[in-house]
C-alpha cells in the first residue's frame, strides 16, 4: 500500500497562531506537579500485567507464571535489546506477594515462586542496567486479592524504598474508597520522597474517582503522581485501543493541562506483541501512544515477539516524538468519515515556530484512497521556511517548502492504515522541493 505526501502554499494569521501558543503556555504553567526530579520525558519499560495477569500455576504454565524465572528472563532481553531504546523499567505487577503477611505484618513474596526472595531479585534487574518497578495496592487487598497496604502505608515505604530499594511503585486502587484515596494517595507519596530514594511514583487515583462517578482533582493528582491512570484498563483487542484513544480525545482540553515533565497522563501499556493486534493496528498503537506522549510500557513475551513487531517498539523515530523534552500532550485534531489526525508540538523550534508528531489514519472500508488536506490554520503547523516531512515507519522524507497545507493521501483498509509523520522546522529556505513535489511512502 502507498501513501502520498505533498506541500503547497497556504498562510495563516500569525496573530492567531501566537494567540492560540499564549493560551496552551498559560494553561501549563497553572499546574504544579510533583517536584521529586524524575519522569522528565514519558517514562518506558516493561510491565507483566497485560501479558501475563495473575499466572500463578507454574506447573502448568512453567514459560508464563509469575516467578522470578520470569523476571529474570524479561531483565536478560530488555536490557539486551531494549534498553538502549530507552525501556528501562521493568514493573512486577499483582500477583507476586504471599496470600498473607509475615508475623511482623510485612509485605512478603510468595516463597515458592520466588524462592531467592524480592530483595535478591531487585539487585538482579538493577545488575543488568534496569530499574525495578513493585506494584502495590491502596486497598485491604489487591485487585487480585492478595494483601493490600491499607493501614500499612508506612511500613511498606520502608520495605520498597529502604530494604528492597526499588526505583518504581505503581499503587492501584481496588477496594479503596474515595475518602480514602484522598488521604492515601499524597500520604503515601509524602512517604516515598521522605524515603530519601528516587522512586517514581505511578497512581491510579483518578480512574477509581472515575468508576465512583467523581471528577478527579487533577491539580492534586498532579501535585502527588508522576504518572497516573485515568481510564480503563487496556485489553488485547483493536476495540480496546479505539476506546482509550476516544477517550483521550474526549477529555484532551483537561488531560492536556496536567500533562508534562514529571507528571503524566497514562493511557496503559503497549499491547504490541500480542494476540489481538493485526501488524498495521499495532503500529497505529505505537504511533498514537507516542504523539499522544504518553508512558510507553511493553506488556508481551519478549522471548516469543516477532521481529517486525520487536522493529514496530524500537522505533527511534517515534520514541524521540514520545520522548521529546517539551513534555506536550498530543491532541486529535481532526475526524471526519473515517480520517482522524493527532498533532504534537516536539522540538526543535526555530523562532516561534516548533516541530510536530503528526499520526494520520484512515478506518473507512471503501475502495479509494482518501485525499486529507488541511491548511495550516487547522494543523497549526504554518512555517515560512518549511519542514522536513519523514515517515515514521520508512524513514523516507521530503523537504516541504511551507507548511502551511498539509496533504496527505492514505489508502483504506478493513481494519486501519496508519501514517506517522515527523515534521521538522526549518530555518532556512535553502535547499528545499518546489511546492509541485510528490512525497510517497510506503504505509
Amino acid at each position: 500500500m502507498k501513501s502520498q505526501l505533498t506541500g503547497l502554499n497556504a498562510k495563516f494569521s500569525l496573530r492567531e497562531f501566537c494567540a492560540q501558543s499564549i493560551l496552551i503556555l498559560w494553561n501549563i504553567m497553572e499546574v504544579t506537579a510533583l517536584n521529586n526530579g524524575l519522569a522528565l520525558t514519558p517514562p518506558m519499560g516493561f510491565n507483566t500485567w497485560e501479558r501475563f495477569r495473575c499466572t500463578v500455576n507454574c506447573e502448568l504454565y512453567p514459560d508464563g507464571c509469575i516467578n522470578e524465572n520470569l523476571i529474570k528472563k524479561t531483565a536478560d532481553i530488555l536490557s539486551k535489546d531494549y534498553l538502549s531504546a530507552g525501556y528501562k523499567y521493568l514493573v512486577v505487577d499483582d500477583c507476586w506477594l504471599a496470600r498473607e503477611r509475615d508475623s511482623d505484618k510485612n509485605l512478603v513474596e510468595d516463597k515458592k515462586r520466588f524462592p531467592s526472595g524480592m530483595k535478591s531479585l531487585v539487585r538482579y534487574v538493577q545488575s543488568k542496567g534496569l530499574k525495578f518497578g513493585i506494584y502495590g495496592n491502596l486497598g485491604r487487598w489487591t485487585c487480585a486479592g492478595f494483601p493490600g497496604i491499607l493501614d500499612n502505608l508506612q511500613k511498606d515505604v520502608n520495605l520498597f524504598a529502604r530494604h528492597w530499594k526499588v526505583d518504581f511503585v505503581k499503587l492501584d486502587g481496588c477496594y479503596s474508597e474515595p475518602d480514602q484515596q484522598h488521604i492515601s494517595y499524597p500520604q503515601f507519596g509524602k512517604y516515598l520522597n521522605e524515603s530519601g530514594r528516587p522512586i517514581v511514583y505511578s497512581c491510579s487515583w483518578p480512574f477509581y474517582l472515575g468508576v465512583k462517578g467523581m471528577a478527579p482533582n487533577y491539580t492534586a493528582v498532579a501535585e502527588n503522581c508522576n504518572l497516573w491512570r485515568n481510564f480503563n484498563d487496556v485489553q488485547d483487542s483493536w476495540q480496546s485501543i479505539v476506546a482509550i484513544t476516544n477517550y483521550y480525545a474526549s477529555k484532551q482540553d483537561l488531560l492536556a493541562r496536567y500533562h508534562g515533565p514529571g507528571h503524566w497522563n497514562d493511557a496503559d501499556m503497549l499491547i504490541v506483541g500480542n494476540f489481538g493486534l493485526s501488524y498495521e493496528q499495532a503500529k497505529t498503537q505505537m504511533a498514537l501512544w507516542c504523539v499522544l506522549g504518553v508512558p510507553l510500557f511493553i506488556s508481551t513475551d519478549l522471548a516469543k515477539i516477532d521481529p517486525k513487531l520487536k522493529e514496530i517498539l524500537l522505533n527511534k523515530v517515534a520514541i524521540e516524538i514520545n520522548q521529546d523534552p517539551l513534555g506536550r500532550m498530543g491532541r486529535r485534531i481532526y475526524s471526519n468519515r473515517g480520517i482522524t489526525i493527532w498533532r504534537k508540538k516536539i522540538l526543535p523550534k526555530f523562532l516561534e515556530y516548533h516541530s510536530y508528531g503528526v499520526v494520520v489514519m484512515n478506518s473507512r472500508e471503501d475502495g479509494t484512497p482518501k485525499q486529507v488536506v488541511h491548511p495550516g490554520n487547522v494543523l497549526g503547523i504554518y512555517n515560512p521556511f518549511g519542514y522536513m516531512v519523514q515517515d515514521v515507519y520508512t524513514g523516507e522524507s521530503c523537504r516541504i517548502p511551507n507548511g502551511g497545507i498539509f496533504r496527505a493521501i492514505v489508502p483504506p483498509t478493513g481494519s486501519i492504515i496508519t501514517t506517522g509523520f515527523k515534521l521538522t522546522i526549518l530555518s532556512s529556505r535553502l535547499n528545499v522541493c518546489d511546492h509541485n513535489h510528490e512525497f510517497t511512502v510506503n504505509a
